[in-house]
């Protein structure tokens, strides 16, 4: 009798002792998991294409949603992007977009990534650079004036893509050069925040992991190395 009460005493303590390390256990678990005190929140206009809106990847791939998440990691909240863009379009479209869509709103961040199409379609460098820089204008509004909270992108090289197997490859990545340089100098000139991810796309070129599965847009895993960067301009000028 003795021996039994002596261990159920034993069963008793190592009861305790579990029910203390589970308590312990879930403790951390919550402290891990509790929110972080964010800077913010701010307000977010993505304003582009099919490269904003992250054609053939899931929404919180597109490069606007990691951005969010991104900012989150760097101490910045970022309300849910408001974006403004479709697959095809040109500085024309977008124009239009904007117009139709009658915001009222100022952003605290507004990127603005367009041209592909422009070049796509053959369409004059001359007049993307007329329409960029109204387009410009217009996102400077958005962000009550301030210039520093504007990020421009470069357009992406699409002729290392499996989509462009077939075409004049080096006709492609030519002209993106050239409206890369129209909308770097218009952006540069306006004196907002500029950001080449062109040379990024052309790892595409050696890393098939780059590009979504229709063959011609990015991979979550490529909007993630622009983010990567796009990130570092954005906390820096959030932070002044």
């Amino acid at each position: 009798m003795k021996g039994m009460i002596l261990i159920l005493l034993s069963l008793a303590t190592l009861a305790g002792c579990d029910k203390k390390a589970m308590e312990t256990e879930q403790t951390t678990e919550q402290s891990s998991s509790a929110p972080v005190n964010l800077k913010g929140p701010y307000t977010y206009l993505a304003l582009g294409d099919s490269y904003t809106i992250g054609e053939s990847v899931e929404l919180t791939s597109s490069f606007p949603y990691q951005l969010k998440s991104f900012m989150a990691d760097k101490g910045y909240g970022l309300t849910t992007p408001k974006i403004i863009a479709v697959t095809g379009w040109t500085t024309g479209d977008l124009k239009n977009a904007i117009t139709q869509a009658n915001l009222t709103q100022k952003y605290d961040v507004v990127t603005l990534l367009i041209g592909v199409n422009n070049q796509y379609r053959g369409y004059s460098q001359t007049d993307y650079r007329t329409e960029f820089v109204q387009l410009l204008n217009t996102a400077i509004g958005f962000a009550s004036g301030n210039k520093l909270r504007v990020f421009v992108l470069s357009i992406p090289d699409y002729s290392v893509t499996p989509f462009a197997a077939t075409s004049n490859k080096t006709k492609i990545a030519t002209e993106i050069d050239q409206f890369n340089a129209i909308n770097k100098e218009e952006s540069l000139k306006a004196g907002v925040n500029y950001l080449d991810i062109t040379g990024i796309s052309r790892q595409a070129a050696f890393d098939p992991a780059l590009i979504a599965f229709d063959g011609l847009h990015p991979s979550a895993k490529m909007y993630g190395l622009w983010v990567g960067q796009l990130s570092t301009q954005v906390a820096a000028q959030l932070a002044k």
